[in-house]
């Protein structure tokens, strides 16, 4: 983990609410250092996705920020018009979400998919899209790459779309990557494979990750620090050891004792 004194990412007091309905994210403040994992923890409906997609700027229609700041290496995100943000969006800042399937375009073959994103976010000079798509199929562990990148996103196991997912966001060599539940889908054993594969591309690249997840489980395997979220507030945070070990609030001492 870096020890760099400024954080890559900083959340403070964000509010997200849909019309007059009270807020479903209320003064949410985190940060997220260079190459640290963070994770957000929480049971569905706490909010936690819904202040992920915040920092994208991929709110559900009717979804707005009425309060707080997002600041991405000190760029206020918040105030981001949508053609900044896609200056930002899939290359300094990646996302991988729980189903990899509606992200997945389902005419293209996978290879045009992940070529497509080196297209958009790196410099030619680095390589020819297409090699630099193979190269990425080979990183995540993929079985025959060359016969994966003929493939549609439907002839692929679950597994290995979530693999593919991963190439797409780490072709960008992203500095932040938001993954949203990335295992959540997949069977045990797929599931430690995608998360040990995350691990592996975020130490080589030394991406800075904020994991979502209503999982303790995945967050005492990834994580360095955690957040615990709760209708809307985060009620707890501090390293995985403090709050696994040393649980100060009800909420999180029930987390804890579903998983037993």
């Amino acid at each position: 983990m870096s020890m760099a004194s400024e954080p890559l990412l900083r959340v403070e007091g964000l509010t997200v609410a849909f019309g007059q309905q009270p807020p479903v994210v209320r003064g949410v403040s985190f940060e997220v250092m260079p190459g640290e994992t963070v994770g957000i923890v929480g049971e569905s409906g706490s909010g936690k996705t819904m202040t992920a997609l915040s920092i994208m700027h991929l709110l559900p229609p009717g979804g707005r920020i009425v309060g707080g700041s997002i600041l991405f290496d000190g760029m206020p995100l918040h105030r981001f018009t949508e053609a900044q943000m896609r200056q930002v969006r899939g290359g300094d800042i990646a996302m991988i979400f729980q189903d990899p399937f509606t992200c997945l375009n389902p005419v293209m073959r996978i290879g045009e998919q992940v070529a497509e994103a080196a297209r958009l976010h790196r410099d030619r000079a680095e390589g020819e899209p297409n090699e630099l798509a193979l190269q990425m199929l080979r990183a995540v562990h993929l079985p025959d790459p060359e016969r994966i990148a003929r493939r549609h996103p439907h002839e692929l196991s679950g597994g290995q779309r979530q693999r593919v997912m991963i190439a797409m966001a780490f072709i960008c060599h992203p500095r932040l990557l938001i993954a949203d539940e990335p295992s959540t889908a997949l069977d045990v054993t797929v599931q430690l494979q995608i998360l040990h594969l995350m691990r592996e591309m975020q130490q080589q690249q030394g991406t800075a990750v904020l994991l979502i997840t209503h999982d303790i489980g995945v967050v005492a395997y990834t994580c360095d620090r955690v957040l615990v979220m709760h209708r809307g507030e985060i009620v707890e945070s501090g390293t995985v050891y403090e709050v696994l070990e040393q649980p100060r609030h009800p909420y999180t001492r029930q987390l804890l004792e579903a998983v037993v």
